[in-house]
């Protein structure tokens, strides 16, 4: 269906969401723009920290252990080395997201779903990493100073604990509004929704309409001549 200047729904709709477009490509780039900075830094942090183990490593050549950490047969390393990995892919990940949403092209179907997801994918592992690099950090500093003072992990984990809380309350609103929005739009919902016809059904039941007008404008018309004649014949 088309207007009288023969402008479709979705000329009107790109017309008059211009400005919300350009709006939300401005927030979309500054949002990733930050992100993708934090999660750079943490990537370079987390592959540095991989060849750059807590305690150094081995250097006895007569050993079959030369080269091989000091602490590697510690549980504590096998948690500085996990997390030092979960933080280094999921930093990369954030990275990917967020630069595929600096080089999107920002159309209306962008915004729908594309846009959206990707800036959740992004939020997630950038919230991951973060939280992994402080694990990493946790276990090696627990490693180096649990000799010398055996309290050190207690007011490591607390302080930890205290940043990934403040980046969550800071940020997860975004997160649960982005995930709301994305997979139960309360305005796409099926009660709200009107079905979608195609060319070629509009026009069936655009003939079918002026058909049923037609036809009670026919009854309406006969049943004002029976009215008239009775008026005559009475």
């Amino acid at each position: 269906m088309r207007k009288v200047n023969g402008d479709t729904a979705q000329d009107v709709f790109t017309e008059e969401h211009k400005k919300m477009v350009a709006t939300g490509e401005k927030w979309m780039k500054d949002t990733s723009g930050s992100c993708m900075v934090v999660a750079t830094i943490i990537a370079t942090v987390a592959f540095a920290a991989a060849f750059t183990v807590p305690g150094g490593n081995i250097s006895d050549h007569e050993s079959p252990k030369n080269g091989f950490p000091v602490f590697l047969e510690r549980n504590t390393f096998a948690m500085f080395a996990v997390a030092n990995a979960v933080a280094l892919f999921s930093s990369i990940t954030s990275v990917i997201m967020f630069l595929a949403i600096m080089t999107s092209r920002y159309t209306e179907e962008d915004f729908l779903k594309s846009l959206p997801q990707k800036l959740i994918i992004g939020l997630a592992s950038l919230f991951l990493s973060m939280a992994s690099i402080l694990v990493a950090f946790g276990a090696a500093f627990t490693l180096v100073l649990r000799f010398r003072y055996p309290w050190a992990p207690i007011p490591i984990a607390i302080f930890g604990l205290i940043s990934v809380l403040l980046f969550a309350f800071q940020d997860f609103p975004l997160f649960l509004e982005m995930v709301s929005v994305t997979y139960w739009p309360h305005v796409l919902t099926a009660k709200n929704r009107r079905p979608i016809l195609s060319e070629k059904e509009s026009r069936r039941s655009f003939k079918q309409s002026i058909k049923r007008t037609t036809e009670k404008e026919k009854e309406k018309e006969v049943s004002n001549k029976i009215s008239d004649s009775e008026a005559v014949k009475k």
